[in-house]
């Protein structure tokens, strides 16, 4: 496959242009044009528009530098992998390495799904640059790859490199929920992930208040939850969409502990949990957990004129 993810084509048969959002096997691409609709089509009916650099802003190319840099100024940290949406095809997001150091950086980049490995970039990172090493399609999240990158430090001064650096990571949907941050080096907003450990700096004053912080100050206050608490996916996270079966489960299930003991603790007579009724998957889980502790007195279905079997009602100790 010559194409990548973010390139900007144009039909070879018709008068229409636009970004590659898709991958879809290797004679088949998914290109988005100004409409934002993605059209299918054949990589060979397609050709590049030279010009376009991927959302890559100018002057972050590679350069290697035999400047000398004096031993007090030579920054030994700062490596990141930073994830930044395509300027033009936003569901395209581009991962760069961002080298603040003043090493340059030798990566090889490898995705691995299943039993199938794939070197997807190798090269050479200049200090204090940025360099594009991977694209991927923020919709299918679930489905990509694990990212596996291999980093080596080298620089021709009297320094001694760091050792190198391994960083594996499957990436899920909550590690794209939070807010965009702005990205060093390429100073544009993106997702940042930290590949080095950052120099400890030590406050002594604040280490020292630390040791004598009052009990009572660490209590932590818990708040009273609803009489209706309700775990529709929907209700407790925004990003539902990019999350797998298991994480939904798992999400559910603590905010019910969490509210569970909380109600506990606020010594409420009763709360009701609305699960809805879908597989009964997650009111079965409910149940089982319902059963087990010590500080509730029976459960059964909530209101069914109201939930159905969606709800489960927990009369407390």
């Amino acid at each position: 496959m010559k194409y990548k993810l973010g390139d900007f084509v144009r039909f070879v048969d018709e008068k229409m242009e636009g970004f590659v959002t898709r991958i879809i096997d290797e004679q088949m691409i998914g290109v988005t044009g100004d409409d934002d609709f993605e059209i299918p089509v054949l990589a060979s009916k397609v050709t590049t528009v030279h010009g376009y650099n991927g959302g890559q802003p100018e002057g972050n190319t590679q350069k290697s530098t035999e400047t000398t840099i004096p031993d007090a100024e030579f920054v030994l940290k700062g490596v990141y992998l930073g994830a930044m949406p395509d300027a033009k095809a936003p569901s395209v997001v581009h991962f760069n390495i961002l080298n603040q150091t003043s090493f340059q950086l030798l990566v090889s980049l490898t995705t691995v799904a299943g039993e199938k490995f794939k070197g997807e970039f190798s090269g050479i990172i200049a200090p204090k640059s940025a360099t594009q090493v991977y694209s991927a399609q923020l919709a299918d999240l679930q489905l990509w790859p694990k990212i596996t990158l291999h980093i080596i430090y080298h620089t021709p001064q009297n320094i001694q490199p760091p050792e190198p650096l391994l960083y594996s990571e499957k990436f899920k949907a909550k590690d794209f929920a939070g807010a965009k941050t702005k990205l060093p080096v390429l100073g544009q907003q993106g997702w940042l992930f930290r590949l080095d450990e950052p120099e400890l700096v030590l406050d002594a004053g604040k280490l020292k208040e630390s040791f004598y912080t009052a009990a009572n100050e660490k209590v932590t206050t818990i708040e009273k939850p609803l009489s209706e608490v309700d775990l529709h996916i929907e209700k407790l996270r925004d990003d539902y969409q990019f999350l797998s079966s298991a994480d939904i489960m798992n999400i559910q299930l603590n905010h019910f502990n969490k509210t569970l003991d909380a109600a506990v603790v606020q010594q409420l007579p009763e709360i009701v949990f609305i699960h809805g009724a879908g597989n009964g998957i997650l009111r079965h889980e409910l149940h089982k957990l319902l059963s087990k502790h010590s500080k509730v007195q029976t459960f059964m279905d909530a209101r069914k004129e109201k939930f159905g079997y969606g709800a489960t009602k927990a009369i407390l100790k």
